[in-house]
């Protein structure tokens, strides 16, 4: 008998799953780019379910490939296509264990989903400032293994900010827990820093404590049409002075992602009068009742008139226009695939640069290929740009691909690095970046992977072929 099958055999049969129509779902990455293979799909109730699996297979060598949303953009999630893994997915592990709103603290299962979440904190009247665009499907665990960003990493971080305490099973099958939800514990080293960001390879992360916020009672939206994309920095600042650093969100979009998502919405509407090739939509949020944020708001848009960096401007007047504004912003990745699929470059770099970048990126692109449809957008207050590729209309979408892929992306890569930045700003590495990781990663921190890895990990059991090359 196969060491994959003594392991299933040996297994809590209500933890197993093996027909095949229902883990077809499971194997697909989120972008479809890849599609593995597995005997068997695991679906554990709670923590103690989770060690069982991970010390019957380390028992018996088998490799496992954990799952939260299968929400990845790099197929981190993914089993391979020898169907010699098993795929753990956390689905069943949605428990709200503790909400404490006078610690400005929640700890939850690792498996619940984000929206839920964020709606468990608001009817506690606060708020979970983790934002994403796959906010329905992704559950909290697959958000800190991908250390995910959104679009409030301005002023409230990374995933990673927001963790005060963490709960992960270990690949032996024992169990580090350190759920305490405390601002301040300097007991030796900050372990559970190593599992975020670690995409599932280091140990399986089972529950959390996260931050919360008090909720904003002032929250202003503007959407402005920029003149020149070289003031991006000057109109961040402005912004943030005015508000008194009050900035959540500070998003880009140029005219040609807007056009992708007119082109597949027809029923969409421009929000400004004049047009422009670049846009920002910016957000700012205070807990105060009495300072006066309109008049901020106001102040700046006086100020950026005046010096010409604006063309037009518009404030939101009621919740209904800020979600119509900020669903230009979210449908842009909906409109591309809408297109025919982009190639996606997701990219970081000092905020002080990212005009200059997304400028000399541009021209490298269309040298190289005129006509190219560059969809450009992104949280370009923290320096995060997605830099996509579309394909034009009436190429062949296979020969268009491969040729971006070994053409221009490797040039757009280059670009990044001798600019000082970095080829992955919040979608991880999974499986699709490993090269990158091996030519564009940190000197010497590859190795300390390494050693991290084998270290935790002996026998390389968890997520193999993911993050460490």
């Amino acid at each position: 008998m196969h060491n994959l099958e003594r392991a299933l055999v040996e297994l809590p049969q209500d933890l197993v799953t093996r027909d095949q129509d229902i883990l077809s779902s499971y194997l697909t990455d989120f972008r479809r780019q890849y599609t593995g293979r597995t005997p068997a799909l695991l679906r554990p109730r709670n923590t103690t379910d989770v060690q069982t699996i991970v010390r019957v297979c380390a028992k018996h060598g088998v490799a496992i490939v954990p799952q939260g949303g299968n929400t990845s953009y790099c197929a981190a999630a993914t089993p391979s296509v020898d169907g010699n893994e098993l795929l753990v997915s956390l689905e069943r592990m949605g428990r709200l264990r503790d909400l404490d709103p006078g610690n400005l603290s929640v700890t939850v299962d690792a498996g619940m989903i984000l929206v839920d979440l964020q709606r468990a904190a608001d009817e506690a009247g606060l708020l979970l400032p983790l934002a994403l665009g796959s906010q329905q499907s992704c559950r909290i665990g697959g958000n800190l293994s991908t250390n995910a960003g959104g679009i409030d990493v301005l002023r409230y971080g990374m995933t990673r900010e927001l963790v005060l305490g963490l709960e992960a099973v270990l690949p032996d099958g024992s169990l580090y827990s350190e759920l305490a939800p405390l601002r301040k514990n300097n007991s030796g080293y900050d372990v559970k820093q190593l599992f975020i960001g670690a995409e599932g390879t280091l140990g399986i992360i089972t529950g959390v404590s996260l931050k919360l916020m008090r909720k904003p009672h002032q929250l202003v939206t503007a959407f402005l049409a920029i003149r020149d994309i070289g003031s991006l920095a000057s109109i961040l600042s402005a912004a943030q002075i005015q508000t008194g650093e009050a900035i959540t969100s500070f998003e880009y979009i140029s005219r040609t992602s807007l056009n992708l998502l007119f082109n597949a919405k027809k029923n969409l509407r421009y929000p400004l009068q004049q047009e422009s090739e670049h846009y920002v939509i910016l957000e700012a949020t205070t807990v105060s009742p009495v300072l006066n944020f309109e008049e901020c708001m106001s102040a700046l848009l006086g100020e950026l008139y005046e010096a010409g960096l604006i063309v037009d401007a518009t404030i939101a007047a009621s919740q209904q226009q800020r979600a119509a504004l900020w669903y230009l912003r979210e449908n842009i990745p909906e409109a591309e695939v809408h297109h025919g699929g982009s190639i996606k470059h997701d990219i970081a770099i000092r905020t002080s640069r990212v005009s200059d970048f997304v400028e000399s990126a541009s021209r490298l692109v269309q040298d190289r290929w005129p006509g190219a449809i560059l969809s450009v957008y992104g949280h370009v207050g923290d320096g995060n740009v997605h830099f996509n590729i579309v394909e034009p209309r009436g190429v062949d979408k296979a020969d268009f691909r491969r040729r971006v892929e070994e053409d221009i992306s490797p040039e757009i890569y280059r670009l990044v690095f001798e600019m000082g930045g970095t080829f992955s700003a919040e979608y991880g590495i999974g499986r699709v970046k490993l090269g990158l990781l091996l030519r564009y990663g940190a000197e010497g921190k590859l190795d300390v992977m390494r050693r991290i890895k084998s270290s935790i990990d002996p026998q390389g059991l968890f997520n193999p072929g993911k993050v460490i090359p």
